[in-house]
């Protein structure tokens, strides 16, 4: 029998998912090990392995890949634990960091300080060069300025070093020479070139995008080094995936060398997983809603497709990579309230993580958490965690939820009710920057629920919102990794263009999307990919006069017919329009950025079989929970449910993983494939 493992790190858990030849699928959870990732990756195979009835070697011997998902990037770039990092810069250019676009984020605020870039000034060193923006070289690359900056940052103890010069994205031969006698001079170091990391126009972007990528890829290097190591000693030969923010995966190899490529690895699995889900389901409009312990992640898919966007920051840094559009926010069941001076309540973003987590975990947590407030709440089962495997101290819970009871001046029920509460408006707030700001009405879309900790607050969130439809898989609880088997081989690449769509001619246009499509493909040959490969094509476009341009995608162009050129400003105009409510189709569209996605399709997920029960179960027990008042409420199993059996609301569904919640007026109707869909009045 042959698998396929995912693997989620969450702040909390890592989820690990294995799905067999014919579907069948079997997860396990463990906790995180932030200090060092791959311990729990590895402990979490061993649990895997134990639901399969195999020892770890037995299974991983039996494995033909493996696809990871991992916040090492994320937690180095967010925890500013990052390499210390020496930047590279044309002479004269060296404070792009400092001067960014000339803006900031709350332009009213005067008081706003600006985001401390990864690299200090003394490690930001010009060096004498100049090519022009046609390419054509103004000053050469002077080698003695080069030696003496190389030399400065030798001094100054640098682990890497980003290369970022002026219109390098039109010609990098002075970042590949320069990197060359970096390479040299300080053997080992770890080097990030703009040319290769983002080849397209703006400065600030370009550079920023490289310094992130030198600040987070010796971190990623060497994580992923060891996380090899350990799997080959474990019996794994096979290939080891890494989700990249884009929602592709990458080999290991250039996910090292892209490393900026991965700040959102852990989060674009869940997008993968909803992508999947929208297909067996046959809902093509869809809002997943990842809530974890320590964030939520919330995106959209429409028509069966998510958002791609190359405008993403990060911890203040600006990634400008194409990655999936996701909103996060810090609301988790790990999510620490709090009682400020004028007596509100806050819940996050301040999380207790892994460790010590929350007060009821037992490892010297005792701040109130969600999902002590849960479990105080009567929500969450203490004994039967983890499907047992971990039980959860209520007394605990209790004594930290009372300090913020005692902050309010308000009882226990009244103050746990009241973390529910508040973290679930934020998460619906986080809904409507996902989709009202966008455009999007959501009242057209349905709520994906997955994560651990979703299935508490979902259908709250949705009367919150006005949606009236929710999802919530059998595997919500570890979907990120199950999505991440759903996902395929992906290489971006693009070209800067600037100039009027109508000036250029349609052959022009073909070849330079020609050309990008041979280096994707190349790409692909060289992570040794031999299978089915599709082609994606988009531009980034704007009217003459604006600062920003709009993410076009040129799926639906006839790409070989007449007309080209005015087809992909007509497919501008529209973009537009959607976006923004208007169009000016008598203003020339400018196209600034060529983009094409080069796929490489992996063996398709197979589907897991339809649940044989035809039977209802019945509720296995009942709980006391406090729902504005207190009440007995029916616990079914959610493994034990039969296709097409209904559950009304108020009602608990229970699997080792996850709980959902059925709150009055909900009904929850069982899928073929075991699901929940819950109509929310």
């Amino acid at each position: 029998m042959a698998y396929r493992i995912g693997i989620d790190v969450g702040g909390t858990f890592t989820d690990l998912v294995a799905v067999d030849d014919a579907g069948r699928v079997v997860h396990a959870k463990s906790p995180s090990t932030p200090e060092d990732q791959s311990l729990g990756v590895m402990e979490g195979l061993g649990l895997l392995a134990t639901e399969l009835g195999l020892s770890r070697e037995a299974m991983l011997a039996e494995t033909d890949r493996i696809v990871h998902g991992t916040t090492v990037a994320t937690n180095a770039l967010l925890e500013r634990k990052g390499a210390t990092v020496g930047l590279l810069a044309t002479e004269g250019h060296a404070d792009i960091l400092e001067m960014r676009e000339g803006l900031k984020e709350d332009r009213y605020n005067l008081r706003l300080p600006p985001p401390e870039p990864l690299v200090p000034r003394d490690r930001r060193l010009g060096v004498t060069e100049r090519m022009r923006h046609d390419g054509h070289v103004a000053i050469p690359l002077d080698r003695a300025s080069l030696d003496r900056a190389i030399a400065r940052l030798r001094e100054e103890g640098v682990g890497s070093v980003a290369v970022c010069y002026l219109h390098a994205w039109r010609d990098g031969a002075h970042e590949r020479a320069s990197a060359e006698a970096v390479r040299a001079a300080l053997p080992g170091c770890y080097v990030s070139l703009s040319s290769e990391v983002l080849p397209e126009i703006k400065e600030y972007e370009r550079t920023c995008t490289t310094v992130v990528n030198a600040y987070v890829g010796p971190a990623l290097e060497r994580y992923l080094t060891r996380l090899e190591a350990r799997l080959a000693e474990a019996g794994f030969a096979g290939p080891l995936l890494i989700i990249q923010s884009h929602g592709g995966v990458a080999t290991v190899a250039d996910a090292v060398r892209l490393a900026a490529g991965a700040v959102l690895s852990g989060p674009a699995g869940g997008v993968a997983g909803a992508r999947h889900v929208a297909r067996l389901s046959g809902i093509a409009n869809l809002i997943p809603f990842d809530m974890g312990g320590t964030s939520t992640d919330i995106s959209l898919i429409t028509e069966g497709e998510a958002a791609i966007s190359s405008d993403r920051k990060l911890a203040g840094q600006r990634v400008g990579l194409q990655s999936l559009d996701i909103v996060s926010i810090g609301a988790g069941g790990g999510s620490i309230a709090r009682v400020d001076a004028g007596g509100v309540l806050h819940v996050g973003p301040e999380s207790a993580g892994a460790m010590p987590g929350p007060a009821c975990y037992g490892r010297g947590g005792e701040a109130a958490t969600v999902t002590d407030a849960n479990l105080v709440l009567g929500y969450l089962d203490a004994a039967g965690f983890m499907g047992g495997r971990s039980r959860l101290d209520l007394a605990a819970a209790e004594v930290a939820v009372d300090r913020v009871a005692a902050a309010l001046g308000l009882g226990r029920m009244a103050a746990a009710e009241g973390i529910h509460r508040v973290v679930n408006t934020r998460m619906a707030e986080g809904v409507r920057l996902a989709s009202v700001r966008r455009g999007i009405d959501p009242r057209r879309f349905a709520l994906l629920s997955f994560g651990g900790a979703a299935g508490l607050h979902i259908t709250d969130i949705a009367r919150q919102l006005g949606l009236t439809r929710v999802l919530v898989p059998r595997l919500a609880s570890v979907l990120s990794a199950w999505g991440m088997l759903a996902t395929d081989l992906r290489c971006e690449v693009a070209r800067t263009h600037i100039g009027d769509a109508s000036t250029l001619e349609d052959e022009a246009l073909r070849a330079v999307y020609a050309e990008m499509e041979q280096e994707g493909r190349a790409r692909l040959a060289a992570a040794r990919f031999e299978g089915e490969v599709r082609i994606r094509r988009s531009a980034d476009m704007r009217y003459g006069e604006q600062i920003f341009e709009v993410p076009v995608d040129l799926g639906t162009v006839e790409w070989d017919a007449p007309g080209l050129r005015a087809r992909m400003a007509e497919a501008f105009h529209d973009r537009h329009e959607a976006l923004y409510t208007y169009a000016l189709r008598d203003q020339e569209a400018v196209l600034v950025n060529a983009r094409v996605a080069v796929i490489g399709v992996l063996p398709s997920l197979p589907s897991e079989p339809p649940r044989g029960r035809d039977a209802a179960a019945p509720p296995h027990g009942t709980r006391r929970i406090h729902l504005g008042t207190e009440q007995e409420v029916s616990v079914f199993g959610f493994d034990a449910l039969g296709p097409g059996q209904v559950i009304e609301g108020p009602a608990l569904v229970e699997s080792s993983t996850t709980t959902v919640l059925l709150r009055e007026r909900d009904r929850a109707t069982v899928t073929p494939l075991g699901w929940l869909d819950v109509s929310v009045q």
